[in-house]
């Protein structure tokens, strides 16, 4: 299923998503290549037409891979787990898989927001009161 293409991951060194995806494929042993979107520099590179082709929602990362692009780090991830071989990112055990993936949908969805550069601007705005 998997091609033998490296992956590219288009990702920012500050976005704890990416690096999310960055350890997966250390985990993995995987060698890819890095393409650099600074989301600060010239208002934010994500936000060009030529990223918005690539990730519609503008948001990093992106992997391309397999031929195809994907975005947001938990199904990068779990796509990464599916199609390559190697050392498992998740427990063999479907109940420890299951508290695995709970831990991550907690800091994906209940964490994360409150480190994130657009949401901590919106609450200083005053947007979220």
């Amino acid at each position: 299923m998997a091609n033998t293409a490296k992956p590219v991951l288009h990702g920012y060194f500050r976005s704890s998503c990416s690096w999310r995806v960055r350890i997966a494929f250390a985990l993995k042993g995987m060698d890819y290549d890095q393409v650099n979107v600074n989301l600060v520099k010239d208002g934010g590179q994500q936000v060009t037409d030529q990223y918005k082709r690539l990730n519609p929602m503008q948001q990093v990362p992106a992997v391309t891979i397999d031929d195809m692009t994907l975005s947001q780090s938990l199904a990068i991830i779990q796509y990464i787990e599916e199609t390559r071989p190697g050392p498992r990112l998740l427990p063999s055990d479907p109940k420890q898989r299951a508290q695995v993936r709970m831990i991550c949908d907690i800091i994906a969805s209940g964490i994360q927001p409150l480190q994130v550069t657009s949401a901590l601007i919106e609450i200083a705005s005053g947007y979220f009161c």
